[in-house]
This record gives C-alpha cells, sequence and structure tokens, in this order.
C-alpha cells in the first residue's frame, strides 16, 4: 500500500493503525512519538485507510476548509508543508489555535468557507491539495468558489455529507448531484463509499480541468 511519505501503520500495542510523527492532539495512542490517525474520527484517515490517492507530499501547501477543533488538519500538517486551515466556529477555533501552537506551519482561519474572498489576501495562490470537509448545503459551490486557490494538476480532496445537502433525499441521489455539479470544473479521479466509520459520506478525488 502506497501511502504519504510521514504516515505509516505502526503498532501501538492492539494493532497496527495509522499514524503521523507530531505531538498528539487529545487522548491519541501513542508510541516511540507517532501518534494514532483514527480512521473513525477522521474522513482524510478513511481515505488513506482506502489506498485512494489524496496527492499529498512533503513540503506541498494545503488549505483545509473545515478544520473543526483541528484533529486532522494536524496529522496533514504534519507530514507536509504550509498548511491553512478554516473553521467558521469559535469554539472549535480555540482549540485549533492552540493545536497550532506546535506546528509553525499551521495558519488557523476564522472564516466562512463559502466566502473565499475574505481568506484570498492570506492563502498563496496554486496551493497543492485542496481539502474541504463543511457541514453545509452547497458542497459542491464551496469546491468551485475555492478553485482559484488550486494549481493546475492540484488535486481537491472531499468528504461529501449527504445529510448536509438534503436530510431527505437518498444519499446516493445526492452523491451524483452533486458529483454532476462538480465536473463543470473538475475532472473526478476517485470515490468510495466512507461508511461504516462516516454513514452517507462520499470521498471524491478530482483535479481542476
Amino acid at each position: 500500500m502506497s501511502l504519504p511519505e510521514g504516515v505509516e501503520y505502526r503498532d501501538f500495542g492492539d494493532g497496527t493503525r495509522l499514524a503521523t510523527k507530531g505531538e498528539p492532539v487529545g487522548a491519541e495512542a501513542v508510541s516511540d512519538g507517532w501518534r494514532a490517525w483514527d480512521p473513525r474520527r477522521s474522513k482524510v484517515a478513511a481515505m488513506l485507510d482506502r489506498e485512494l490517492k489524496l496527492g499529498l507530499s512533503s513540503g506541498d501547501t494545503v488549505l483545509y476548509l473545515g478544520a473543526a477543533a483541528g484533529t486532522t488538519v494536524s496529522h496533514i500538517a504534519d507530514v507536509v508543508g504550509p498548511t491553512y486551515a478554516v473553521e467558521f466556529a469559535a469554539r472549535p477555533m480555540r482549540e485549533l489555535v492552540r493545536v497550532a501552537t506546535d506546528r509553525s506551519n499551521l495558519f488557523p482561519l476564522l472564516k466562512d468557507a463559502r466566502e473565499p474572498e475574505t481568506y484570498a489576501h492570506v492563502v498563496e495562490a496554486d496551493i497543492d491539495v485542496l481539502v474541504q470537509d463543511v457541514a453545509t448545503r452547497g458542497q459542491a459551490t464551496v469546491a468551485h468558489r475555492n478553485r482559484e486557490f488550486l494549481r493546475d494538476g492540484g488535486r481537491l480532496v472531499l468528504a461529501i455529507k449527504a445529510r448536509s445537502e438534503d436530510v431527505t433525499a437518498d444519499p446516493d441521489t445526492v452523491f451524483d448531484q452533486v458529483i454532476a455539479d462538480l465536473e463543470s470544473t473538475y475532472e473526478i479521479l476517485e470515490t468510495a463509499s466512507l461508511d461504516p466509520q462516516h454513514a452517507d459520506h462520499l470521498a471524491v478525488i478530482a483535479t481542476p480541468r
């Protein structure tokens, strides 16, 4: 299995688990400087567990939309380069800021991912990977609006949340609609269900057209 440099399966005494090296966040299992990356709590970890090709490499610049309290984005920041973490809610932002104090390459932004013009003056142009994990209606629209930051040949790593789009609709119908919308500006490379760790979620890997 091919994983990004800096991501490995490590033995934590109860079997091997996905892991990165860095300061732990919360109650993560730690062994010899490695911290467990739980696919049940992280959609990006679940994608790696499914061997999806996220395009993450050492030194990459990453824009993460929907960073919440910072657990997943901290794992990403520990293996790439400059990492911009956008989060809308003030409460998780406080924890995200604390997580960033241990990582000089992690930049928390208290902003709305639906309004990229509010952080365009901060985020570098031509980022390598755009990670999107936002609980909002119009997830394809968010990806379109943030397309301006992504370099040609870069990757969109998107977790579609069916219940955020339409709580009453069949998830597969929602996924088809979002993908059809994405295809106006993105070429879809891979998709995979994230069940059972993340019910009614679909992983989408895409590149700009």
